[in-house]
């Protein structure tokens, strides 16, 4: 079947892979996209799972708490220039403080602004986008209130490049002003910035994405030589550091790797007298995802192409 350019484009951008690799993997599921994912997955010609090798975009993270109620956002720039210029950092801090201070719901920028309800955000917006020359985008944003048994901290890692907000708990509430809460939420985000997790515990992960990596596993393994019938016991021992190395409460701390991060909450459990423990968490890196400069590489993949 004939295989587009766009299509085997996007599986590049996706995975990493080689074009012309893409390419086969594409003719070899019949252009079934998910199903090229794993093709190149089996075939380790993939980084299909590395986030980090997704190209980035340009503008900043940013993030507050202001009183129990904590912010952070990814805005975008076209260019870093842009991203240190003083016009693009007001805008940010308006937006973060709108977020903050605003009940509103639904697409933001049709919230009235907090500081004039007169005005949109998407007004807001287009005033600094005509005034700095380039396009600007609210990409996400997520906002976490504390309880009176959790504490909601922020972390910016990079000047912008990283951010994590957490939210961590006590199980008694005159703890969740000990300093000790604190720290424990300041290492843990810390940790999360430079580990990525994927969730806090294996039993946050759902099982469809655990079966399919087991699958994935399984497929590679076979590629790779193995005898079949010890494809399950090493596929079960590859699961398991998967988990490990994607579970944050299993994860080894990053400040000192003797201790998991489990460990970590029970140690400063014990010097305030109360359970901890994380209830939830976000990580926003910035422009993942995100195609940094578009330019026709369609047309450079099809011109390739023809030569294969």
């Amino acid at each position: 079947m004939s295989i587009s350019a766009n299509l085997v484009k996007e599986l590049r951008e996706k995975t990493s892979a080689g074009m012309m690799d893409c390419k086969k993997a594409l003719e070899a599921t019949s252009g079934d996209f998910d199903a090229a994912v794993e093709w190149l997955r089996v075939k380790g010609l993939s980084s299909a799972a590395k986030k980090a090798d997704r190209i980035a975009a340009e503008g900043t993270v940013a993030a507050q708490v202001t009183g129990n109620t904590g912010v952070v956002a990814e805005i975008n720039s076209e260019t870093d220039f842009v991203a240190r210029n003083d016009g693009f950092k007001n805008l940010v801090a308006d937006v973060v403080n709108h977020i903050a201070n605003s009940n509103a719901t639904g697409e933001i920028l049709e919230q009235p602004f907090h500081k004039d309800s007169s005005k949109k955000i998407g007004d807001v917006l287009k005033e600094a986008i005509a005034t700095i020359g380039e396009n600007i985008v609210i990409r996400r944003f997520e906002k976490y209130t504390a309880t009176a048994t959790s504490l909601v901290h922020t972390y910016i890692h990079g000047e912008g490049k990283i951010g994590v907000m957490i939210e961590v708990t006590a199980s008694k509430p005159e703890a969740v002003s000990n300093p000790e809460l604190k720290t424990f939420a300041q290492d843990v985000a810390l940790h999360i910035a430079a580990m990525n997790p994927m969730a806090i515990s294996s039993a946050e992960i759902p099982a469809d994405v655990v079966a399919k990596e087991k699958e994935i596993l399984a497929a590679k393994n076979l590629e790779s030589g193995k005898k079949p019938e010890m494809i399950e016991k090493i596929v079960e021992g590859q699961i398991r550091k998967f988990l490990a190395e994607n579970c944050l409460v299993d994860q080894a701390f990053v400040k000192n790797p003797d201790l998991k991060v489990s460990d970590l909450a029970k140690q400063v459990g014990g010097k305030i007298g109360a359970d901890v423990g994380v209830k939830r968490f976000v990580r926003f890196e910035l422009g993942a995802g995100i195609e940094k400069k578009s330019n026709d590489f369609a047309a450079e993949v099809a011109a390739q192409m023809k030569g294969h």
